[in-house]
């Protein structure tokens, strides 16, 4: 989640750049622009290098080219998605970069800008997209996919033990008339959900908006193709840094990169190895750097945040 504006402190800044180690004649790629709070970090520490940001939000890539326009010369905006590193690279001849950061998730301001649908505090058309060029919203998703379907992605990626309920409630009600805002979803969902479910501390329909959302963002289909990619264009000693915000992220993130950083696939009893695989990382972080109590004091939001770094060998 990108947690910044122009001006305001972004998640584990100072641990983001540590972990970049950034040489200023280095190519480096911030690929979850967000509001530039890391890239413009990046930046005072570059000299000549170039900075290639990525966001599939067209208003992140505005905010940026207004408040960059006195580094263009050594920015690359791209709107795309970050899944499509191999090819963003490939188009513009850069064979290797020296750091990659990618802060993933929802960002703050298309959060807290309610006509996004991303917020179930706040009554907005169901749409949720990240990139609004893309067809699918979470209005196809919430009024046209199956209830298995809709069960699936709600015990899946949002770990919400009342799916079933909740899939069951949204077929019913769709039946009579399509749910056409986050007001109603919200509504929807806490209403088929135990009496004792709705005395939580956290909003009963924060882990569905968190399933719907990321089904409609196709989210951890692409952090999982992002890694291998990612890793195979950095150059020999270059570091890639990744922020997640929730278990599914961060157990993808983990376990990606203790696979490039094992190497060998072959079965525990084999003798020697056979299949050649050799070690394609270091893992940096054995385990997740978090925010300290002065960041969190600061960004509530930063809590879940975990960031992991591994090095290209």
């Amino acid at each position: 989640m990108k947690n910044d504006t122009f001006g305001h402190r972004p998640v584990l800044l100072d641990e983001c750049i540590e972990a970049l180690r950034i040489r200023p004649g280095g190519i480096y790629v911030d690929g979850t622009l967000g509001r530039g709070g890391h890239a413009r970090e990046i930046l005072r520490r570059l000299g000549g290098g170039r900075l290639i940001c990525i966001d599939r939000d067209e208003e992140a890539l505005l905010a940026a080219n207004e408040a960059f326009q006195n580094d263009l010369d050594k920015v690359i905006l791209i709107r795309s998605n970050f899944r499509e590193i191999e090819s963003i690279l490939s188009e513009r001849n850069i064979a290797g970069v020296d750091g990659m950061l990618f802060d993933l998730g929802v960002s703050s301001p298309q959060l807290d800008d309610f006509g996004r649908g991303f917020s179930y505090m706040h009554d907005a058309p169901l749409d949720m997209r990240m990139d609004r060029r893309q067809s699918l919203t979470a209005r196809t998703v919430v009024n046209e996919w199956p209830e298995e379907e809709l069960k699936r992605i709600l015990y899946q990626y949002g770990e919400e033990r009342y799916a079933p309920a909740i899939a069951r409630a949204i077929v019913k009600a769709r039946a009579q008339s399509p749910l056409e805002s986050t007001a109603q979803l919200s509504d929807l969902i806490r209403s088929s959900m135990p009496a004792a479910s709705r005395r939580e501390q956290q909003h009963p329909a924060k882990r569905s908006f968190q399933a719907i959302r990321i089904a409609v963002n196709d989210e951890l289909n692409a952090v999982a193709e992002l890694i291998p990619a990612a890793v195979k264009r950095l150059n020999p000693g270059g570091r890639l840094a990744m922020i997640s915000f929730h278990s599914l992220e961060d157990r993808i993130v983990k376990n990606a990169l203790a696979i490039l950083a094992k190497g060998c696939e072959c079965p525990p009893d084999f003798p020697v190895c056979v299949c050649g695989k050799k070690p394609l990382v270091r893992l940096i972080t054995r385990k997740p750097v978090v925010p300290g109590e002065n960041e969190l004091r600061e960004n509530p939001r930063a809590r879940s945040a975990k960031l992991r770094v591994a090095e290209r060998l």
